[in-house]
């Protein structure tokens, strides 16, 4: 990401300045330049001296979305980790709601939003394709029909088998991050489930509930058990096992394994990401057994 703050002399349009930092102005069509917070649209767009003009880069090198189904005005889609669900500062065409308009042939204002997985977090989104799908998806949250299933990798020991997490959550102090009683928190709900152990890690099957921000990471973070390669949340990046080999984390072990919605006319439909390598490689290595994935993603939860 490059920054320019516009001096006196620089130019009068958002156009002025990428020549001057020579950017080439097709980062404006790729949604990679923003004043302040504002994505610009238009090279003529006009800067004052002081703004903060940031140029971003395109992101990983795109991959074709994996779309799991179409059906009654929704579209299930596995996301990885390392791209956004939306556009983000680093421009639109990597974030996987551009991925998957581009693979439907639509434009990507045709795809609503109803979920998000974090940029480091993996699995099933489901985007809305009508207004009605999109109702019936916000009706099913506020019902509790809107089924999420996650799997985790957290470092520590909880008190029991299964439990809930309850905590209200807000704004942290930083602006990017959450807190248990942060600013302005909100009822929080997470259902969770020891699958199994290994050394001093647990396999969770966990469940959200109400739909926070962050929810899952800091309320695991706040029982004591931060999921690994969370640093953000006090995760450890990497764990040394007793032998002495190590093993280490690339991202967020999370993963939303499974979502069931219903299709407006009585039916479920259910969407499952697979386990990535990324995550079954790690618990392998501190020793866990590979038949617990599919009990994580699969078992009841109080």
């Amino acid at each position: 990401m490059k920054v320019w703050i516009v001096r006196a002399g620089d130019g009068a349009t958002v156009g002025d300045i990428l020549r001057r930092a020579r950017e080439d102005l097709s980062a404006i069509a790729a949604g990679w330049v923003f004043v302040g917070k504002k994505r610009v649209t238009s090279a003529t767009q006009a800067v004052r001296i002081g703004d903060e003009v940031r140029i971003g880069k395109p992101g990983p090198k795109e991959a074709p979305a994996e779309v799991l189904w179409t059906c009654a005005g929704l579209v299930a889609c596995v996301k990885p980790a390392g791209i956004p669900t939306v556009p983000d500062h680093a421009g639109a065409a990597h974030a996987l709601v551009a991925r998957v308009s581009k693979a439907l042939g639509v434009r990507g204002e045709a795809l609503r939003v109803t979920s998000r997985l974090d940029r480091e977090v993996s699995g099933v989104v489901i985007f809305a394709q009508t207004e009605e799908a999109e109702a019936r998806l916000k009706a099913a949250r506020a019902e509790g029909r809107y089924e999420r299933r996650y799997v985790a990798i957290a470092k520590g020991e909880l008190p029991a088998e299964s439990g809930t997490w309850d905590a209200p959550i807000g704004r942290a102090p930083n602006p990017l991050l959450r807190a248990v009683n942060g600013i302005d928190a909100k009822e929080s709900e997470t259902r969770w489930r020891v699958v199994a152990r290994t050394h001093a890690f647990l396999l969770l099957a966990v469940a959200p509930i109400t739909g926070r921000t962050h929810q899952i990471r800091v309320h695991s973070a706040y029982a004591g058990v931060p999921l690994l390669g969370d640093r953000d949340y006090g995760g450890p990046t990497r764990a040394t096992l007793a032998s002495g080999s190590v093993v280490s984390l690339s991202r967020i072990v999370l993963h939303a394994a499974r979502v069931a919605v219903p299709d407006g006319t009585g039916a479920v439909l259910e969407a499952i990401a697979p386990i990535p390598e990324d995550l079954r490689r790690p618990w392998a290595e501190l020793g866990g057994e590979p038949e617990a994935w599919d009990t994580a993603v699969a078992c009841a939860l109080a």
